[in-house]
């Protein structure tokens, strides 16, 4: 009988089969690995203690009800485990928190912050070990200039706030003669900046630029030298606490002038601190966008029976927490970079709009002003 002898090119050899074998497994593997746990943890930064507690926790809701309803949906490639951590609106508590985030090796992505100042100190935090950081409420746009590529944002700047504020305060209100009162970190002074620059293109005239520290409780000296120059409005450009103390001492100087403001002073919190002296004053903010998943997810929240409501920024933290997970279903694994990557490509249709980032991680949804006035000790739309 003639002897049958294989060629390698014919025919794999055992340990070309082997290879072979492990190549196919280990490809399988990095597809299923992602999923071997059954449970993933994202994270929820935000100030759900102290003055701006209001903002934080209707922001955690929102971030907590996404996450419920991703478990309840069947079929989901995971199941998500929220971790909620409170930065009460400090620098170095929200460090404290995004360090206990990004060390727990089941944290695969984060969401954050109502504060600028906080977030600016985390982002660094996050992007030494590029874990996915979605930013729901702080406004500053240093946040997204450095362009650090694990970090996105769901809200617009203060610039896009304030360029509409500016353009109804000259043309709309009718001020010729504006104050600015800001404080001292990177959110007051690009509130200054800004503000003063949109203005000043309108025609009008900015009278006097005030900064302050933060923490700051008496404004009188202040307010003093601005009402001698009587300007038709006073622009302030810090937040919640200090903005009702200032219009408070507005009203004990004699100060009748309207208060502008953008949406990090449109808080509840502002009328309990300043009593009957807020009435007057006037935020803009981004309108919401009426649409179907807005409202179900307003239902939602209602149905729920959270003991705070909803606040502006429920709908943000909502979307950025729906965002991280379709991200993690897209990217099908639970590498960060490959998570962040997903991230800025994606296009989602959430409550918000339809969201999509620009090449430093800022969302795209255009911004259409929507104002607010006090109106005996209520906030109501103008």
């Amino acid at each position: 009988m003639q002897a049958f002898t294989t060629s390698t090119a014919l025919l794999p050899s055992r340990r070309r089969l082997a290879a072979s074998a492990l190549a196919l497994a280990a490809a399988t593997l990095a597809c299923g690995a992602a999923w071997s746990q059954s449970t993933v943890k994202l994270g929820f930064i935000g100030p759900v203690s102290g003055g701006n507690a209001q903002q934080g926790l209707g922001a955690k809701n929102g971030f907590l009800l996404a996450i419920d309803q991703w478990n309840a949906t069947a079929g989901v490639p995971f199941k998500v485990e929220g971790v909620v951590l409170d930065d009460a609106s400090d620098p170095q508590t929200g460090v404290s928190a995004a360090l206990k985030l990004v060390n727990d090796r089941d944290v695969v992505g984060a969401i954050g912050h109502w504060n600028s100042p906080v977030a600016l100190a985390t982002l660094p935090v996050f992007n030494r070990v590029q874990m996915p950081f979605i930013v729901w409420g702080a406004i500053g746009p240093k946040i997204t200039d450095q362009n650090f590529a694990n970090t996105t944002r769901v809200t617009p700047t203060l610039v896009n706030e304030n360029k509409p504020l500016a353009a109804w305060a000259a043309t709309g209100l009718g001020a010729r003669k504006i104050a600015i009162i800001a404080d001292t970190s990177d959110y007051g002074r690009a509130n200054l900046a800004s503000f003063g620059s949109f203005y000043k293109a309108e025609k009008g005239s900015v009278v006097a630029e005030e900064s302050y520290p933060v923490g700051t409780t008496d404004f009188r000296s202040i307010l003093t030298k601005i009402k001698s120059l009587n300007p038709d409005a006073v622009y302030f450009g810090g937040v919640i606490t200090e903005a009702g103390i200032v219009r408070k001492q507005m009203a004990e100087l004699g100060m009748k002038q309207p208060m502008l403001g953008i949406s990090g002073i449109f808080d509840p919190q502002l009328i309990q601190i300043a009593g009957p002296a807020a009435d007057g004053t006037i935020v803009g903010t981004p309108k919401s966008q009426t649409n179907p998943r807005l409202d179900a997810m307003s239902r939602a929240y209602a149905a729920k029976g959270y003991a705070d409501s909803e606040s502006p920024y429920t709908k943000y933290a909502y979307d950025a927490t729906g965002i991280l997970l379709q991200s993690l279903k897209t990217a099908g694994t639970k590498d960060r970079q490959a998570v962040a990557k997903a991230i800025r490509a994606i296009r989602y249709d959430g409550v918000t709009g339809t969201v999509t980032f620009d090449a430093n991680g800022q969302t795209q949804v255009p911004v259409e002003l929507q104002l607010h006035e006090v109106k005996d000790g209520k906030w109501a739309s103008r």
